[in-house]
């Protein structure tokens, strides 16, 4: 995303001052953030929220100034707290994550894990509930082996899958919020003999995912396209400071299956068109 914004801005004839919290999660360095910004006089802010509602207090004052807001990524909560999101439609990829799954399963009932990300974040919870619906079942359905808050990190998500395994040898299937967590999940279900039985799916579209896929991980990832997010959010900044127009809505960046286990009945590009396509 950075990348990204830091070309459309220098197209534009825009400063850009990129900062980021400590951690995934870290609201309280985003809300310092956003008020050093407001500080330095920012005409507009772009922001993937850490906390999709611990951060309203500190957009809303940014806006009472004047400061246009605008989501990328991750939808805050309640969505109209910014003036405009721009992101992949979160629950639509967890869905296709879940369709694919369910497809490649084909007559096995599934014995599902779920590696989660963090609570309190509308990507996570968007991703989960998609995933579910896809998949054609509740958040008590038994099919469900267990759930594992990972905070999408590879180290945490390998631990988090050594207690999902601990509990039960027979899953079948594995949810992952993103790739860091698909990977680790799989270091794990490796490391204990189970990885042939087991179908990951993931999102994100990282060029690391996709090796991830075509190295025989990962089964498939939906891929998002941050650098448009990042790239129509610097636009929409740009149009703002020079005339005030301002964006509004949900606008949805895309999204695309990749796997090279392709199932009737849903679109899908290879790995092949993932690595020419993916991002990081």
């Amino acid at each position: 995303m950075k990348e990204f914004a830091q070309k459309e801005a220098d197209a534009a004839g825009l400063k850009l001052v990129a900062l980021a919290g400590q951690f995934d999660g870290d609201n309280e360095g985003q809300v310092s953030a956003i008020e050093n910004l407001v500080s330095q006089g920012a005409k507009g802010i772009l922001i993937t929220p850490n906390n999709s509602s611990g951060i309203l207090a500190a957009i809303k004052q940014a806006r009472d100034q004047g400061v246009v807001v605008i989501a990328l990524d991750t939808a805050t909560d309640p969505a109209d707290a910014v003036d405009a999101t721009f992101a992949t439609d979160n629950r639509m990829a967890g869905e296709l994550q879940g369709k694919w799954v369910k497809a490649t399963l084909g007559d096995k009932a599934p014995k599902l894990a779920m590696l989660d990300g963090t609570p309190g974040g509308t990507v996570d919870t968007f991703r989960h509930e998609g995933f579910l619906t896809g998949m054609g079942l509740q958040e008590n359905s038994p099919e469900i082996v267990g759930k594992e808050n990972t905070n999408g990190d590879q180290n945490k998500a390998q631990a988090a899958m050594e207690n999902l395994i601990a509990r039960s040898r027979d899953i079948n299937s594995l949810y992952t919020i993103n790739e860091p967590a698909a990977r680790g999940g799989y270091q794990a279900l490796k490391d204990a003999g189970l990885a042939d039985q087991v179908t990951i799916g993931s999102i994100d579209g990282s060029c690391a995912g996709v090796q991830a896929i075509k190295d025989g991980q990962i089964g498939a990832t939906v891929m998002q396209f941050p650098g448009l997010m990042a790239t129509n959010g610097v636009k929409a900044v740009a149009a703002y400071a020079k005339d005030g127009t301002k964006p509004s809505g949900f606008n949805d960046t895309g999204a695309q299956l990749i796997t090279d286990k392709p199932v009737s009945g849903l679109d899908s590009k290879d790995s092949a068109w993932g690595l020419e396509n993916c991002w990081g």
